[in-house]
Protein backbone atom coordinates (compact mmCIF):
# COMPACT_ATOMS: atom_id res chain seq x y z
CA UNK A 1 0.00 0.00 0.00
CA UNK A 2 1.41 3.59 -0.97
CA UNK A 3 2.19 5.42 2.29
CA UNK A 4 1.07 9.03 3.04
CA UNK A 5 4.30 10.30 3.65
CA UNK A 6 3.91 13.46 1.10
CA UNK A 7 5.82 11.75 -1.38
CA UNK A 8 3.62 11.03 -4.69
CA UNK A 9 2.29 7.00 -4.96
CA UNK A 10 3.84 6.56 -7.89
CA UNK A 11 7.48 7.09 -7.11
CA UNK A 12 6.67 5.03 -3.77
CA UNK A 13 6.02 2.47 -6.60
CA UNK A 14 9.08 3.35 -8.47
CA UNK A 15 10.92 3.16 -5.30
CA UNK A 16 10.09 -0.48 -4.47
CA UNK A 17 10.57 -1.82 -7.63
CA UNK A 18 13.92 0.25 -8.74
CA UNK A 19 14.94 -1.85 -5.54
CA UNK A 20 13.48 -5.19 -6.52
CA UNK A 21 15.73 -4.71 -9.51
CA UNK A 22 18.81 -3.67 -8.22
CA UNK A 23 18.40 -6.52 -5.20
CA UNK A 24 17.87 -9.25 -8.26
CA UNK A 25 14.46 -9.95 -6.85
CA UNK A 26 13.41 -8.90 -10.35
CA UNK A 27 15.72 -10.74 -12.59
CA UNK A 28 16.64 -9.32 -16.03
CA UNK A 29 14.15 -10.90 -18.21
CA UNK A 30 11.55 -11.26 -15.23
CA UNK A 31 8.02 -9.93 -15.81
CA UNK A 32 7.06 -6.81 -13.68
CA UNK A 33 3.20 -8.01 -11.55
CA UNK A 34 0.41 -6.67 -14.00
CA UNK A 35 -0.86 -2.85 -13.83
CA UNK A 36 -4.05 -4.64 -11.94
CA UNK A 37 -1.92 -6.18 -9.60
CA UNK A 38 0.55 -3.64 -8.71
CA UNK A 39 -2.93 -1.31 -8.10
CA UNK A 40 -4.26 -3.92 -6.45
CA UNK A 41 -0.96 -4.06 -4.09
CA UNK A 42 -0.50 -0.50 -3.35
CA UNK A 43 -4.35 0.47 -3.47
CA UNK A 44 -3.61 3.06 -6.47
CA UNK A 45 -5.43 3.92 -9.75
CA UNK A 46 -4.35 1.99 -12.96
CA UNK A 47 -2.95 5.45 -14.01
CA UNK A 48 -0.67 6.00 -10.76
CA UNK A 49 1.09 2.54 -11.49
CA UNK A 50 1.77 3.61 -15.19
CA UNK A 51 3.46 6.44 -14.57
CA UNK A 52 5.68 5.04 -12.38
CA UNK A 53 6.35 2.45 -15.10
CA UNK A 54 6.83 5.44 -17.39
CA UNK A 55 9.83 6.43 -14.78
CA UNK A 56 11.04 3.36 -14.64
CA UNK A 57 11.07 2.79 -18.94
CA UNK A 58 12.84 6.52 -19.01
CA UNK A 59 16.02 5.22 -16.02
CA UNK A 60 16.15 2.24 -18.41
CA UNK A 61 15.52 -0.18 -15.96
CA UNK A 62 12.03 -1.81 -17.98
CA UNK A 63 11.21 -2.25 -21.40
CA UNK A 64 7.65 -2.93 -22.48
CA UNK A 65 6.36 -5.51 -25.06
CA UNK A 66 3.46 -4.53 -26.70
CA UNK A 67 0.44 -7.45 -25.52
CA UNK A 68 2.73 -9.23 -23.24
CA UNK A 69 4.07 -7.16 -20.10
CA UNK A 70 6.58 -5.17 -19.03
CA UNK A 71 10.19 -6.60 -18.22
CA UNK A 72 12.92 -6.26 -16.22
CA UNK A 73 15.62 -5.33 -19.22
CA UNK A 74 18.99 -7.81 -19.64
CA UNK A 75 21.46 -5.14 -18.99
CA UNK A 76 20.25 -2.65 -16.49
CA UNK A 77 20.88 1.10 -17.46
CA UNK A 78 21.12 2.82 -13.99
CA UNK A 79 24.67 0.97 -13.79
CA UNK A 80 26.52 3.55 -15.77
CA UNK A 81 25.76 7.39 -15.71
CA UNK A 82 24.86 8.58 -19.27
CA UNK A 83 26.87 10.95 -21.00
CA UNK A 84 24.92 14.37 -21.16
CA UNK A 85 23.82 14.83 -25.30
CA UNK A 86 24.28 17.77 -27.48
CA UNK A 87 20.64 18.38 -26.28
CA UNK A 88 20.91 18.36 -22.88
CA UNK A 89 24.89 20.32 -22.74
CA UNK A 90 22.97 23.43 -24.97
CA UNK A 91 20.27 23.54 -22.97
CA UNK A 92 22.16 23.55 -19.50
CA UNK A 93 24.28 26.62 -21.38
CA UNK A 94 20.71 28.68 -22.36
CA UNK A 95 20.16 28.04 -18.70
CA UNK A 96 23.49 29.62 -17.53
CA UNK A 97 23.38 32.25 -20.25
CA UNK A 98 20.09 33.28 -18.84
CA UNK A 99 21.00 33.35 -14.98
CA UNK A 100 23.53 35.47 -15.78
CA UNK A 101 21.26 38.05 -17.58
CA UNK A 102 19.07 37.84 -14.81
CA UNK A 103 22.19 38.69 -12.37
CA UNK A 104 22.50 41.87 -14.53
CA UNK A 105 19.06 42.61 -14.84
CA UNK A 106 19.10 42.38 -10.97
CA UNK A 107 22.05 44.98 -10.73
CA UNK A 108 20.73 46.96 -13.30
CA UNK A 109 17.68 47.48 -11.27
CA UNK A 110 19.42 47.91 -7.92
CA UNK A 111 21.20 51.02 -9.45
CA UNK A 112 18.32 52.27 -11.36
CA UNK A 113 16.25 52.05 -7.75
CA UNK A 114 19.01 53.85 -6.13
CA UNK A 115 19.74 57.00 -8.65
CA UNK A 116 15.23 57.34 -8.74
CA UNK A 117 15.14 57.03 -5.34
CA UNK A 118 17.83 59.06 -3.74
CA UNK A 119 17.53 60.91 -0.68
CA UNK A 120 18.24 65.00 -1.76
CA UNK A 121 21.14 66.17 -0.55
Amino acid sequence: MAEKTGQPAYLQIVDELRGQIRAGSLAPGMALPSIAQLGERFDVSASVVKAAISVLRTEGLVIGQQGKGVFVRQVPAETSKPELSDVNAEILEQLAQTRQSIRELGDRLVALEAAVFAEPK
